[in-house]
C-alpha cells in the first residue's frame, strides 16, 4: 500500500485557541509588569514554541521569561479546565468532519506538528477525542521551534512516508517555511493567524477546509 502523510498545525487551523492565547499572553505579561502586546503581535507569534514567541515579544525581559512562561501555562490550563477543552479552544466548522473522512482512508496517515507543549497537546485531543486520528503527534517539547523542519522530519521517520508523499496543513508562515525546508508539499490556510501575505512560502493556500479531501486527491494523483 502506498501510504501518504497529511500533518496539521493545531492552534489557527484546526483549533481556534485566540480567546485563550491572548488571555495567558496577558497574564504572562501582567506578571511581569510589562505592557501587554497588541493581538496582532502576539497572534504573529502563534505556532512559534513559547520561549521564542516571548523572545520576539519582550527581548528586553529574559530574566522575566521563566516566570512569565509559568504564568501563561497556568492561565491557559486554568481556563481549559474552566470552561473545557471544546469551549476554550473550539473546532473550526467542518474540522472534525474532514479529519474522520481522511481518517476513513486506508492509504492515508494524519500526523500533529504544533509548537504546543506536549501536556497542551495531551489535553487538547482527549478534550476533543481525536486521539486515535493520529498517527504522530510532534509537539514543541520534544523539537526546536518552528520553523526547524525536526518535527516532521521526526513525523516522516515513525510512519516511514517519504517526503514526496508528505503535506503540512498550517495557518502561519512558520508551517511553510517548515515543510519547505522539510522538503515536503506546504498547504496554507486562510483562516488562521496569518494573513495571506504572510504565507507566501505555501505552494497552495485555501479558504475552506471541506476542499481539502478532493486537493490531496489531486496532489496523490500527480506524485504517484
Amino acid at each position: 500500500m502506498d501510504l501518504r502523510l497529511v500533518i496539521f498545525d493545531v492552534d489557527g487551523t484546526l483549533v481556534d485557541s485566540q480567546a485563550d492565547i491572548m488571555a495567558s499572553m496577558t497574564a504572562a505579561f501582567e506578571s511581569a509588569g510589562l505592557p501587554v502586546p497588541s493581538r496582532e503581535a502576539v497572534l504573529s507569534q502563534v505556532g512559534l514554541a513559547l520561549p521564542i514567541a516571548l523572545m520576539e515579544l519582550a527581548p528586553k525581559a529574559k530574566a522575566q521569561h521563566e516566570s512569565m512562561i509559568a504564568a501563561y501555562k497556568q492561565r491557559y490550563f486554568g481556563l481549559r479546565t474552566e470552561k473545557g477543552t471544546p469551549q476554550s479552544s473550539p473546532l473550526f466548522p467542518h474540522v472534525r468532519s474532514v479529519l474522520d473522512q481522511l481518517h476513513a482512508e486506508d492509504e492515508t496517515l494524519l500526523g500533529i506538528a504544533t509548537g504546543k507543549s506536549r501536556r497542551g497537546l495531551d489535553g487538547l485531543l482527549d478534550g476533543h477525542d481525536m486521539r486515535p486520528l493520529f498517527v504522530t503527534q510532534q509537539c514543541g517539547d520534544d523539537h526546536p521551534s518552528k520553523p526547524h523542519p525536526a518535527m516532521l522530519e521526526a513525523a516522516l521517520s515513525e510512519t516511514g512516508v517519504p517526503a514526496k508523499r508528505a503535506v503540512m496543513i498550517g495557518d502561519t508562515s512558520f508551517d511553510m517555511q517548515m515543510a519547505r525546508a522539510a522538503g515536503m508539499l506546504a498547504v496554507g490556510v486562510s483562516w488562521g493567524y496569518h494573513d495571506a501575505a504572510r504565507l507566501k512560502d505555501a505552494h497552495l493556500v485555501i479558504d475552506d477546509i471541506r476542499t481539502l479531501p478532493g486537493l490531496l486527491a489531486q496532489i496523490w494523483e500527480q506524485s504517484a
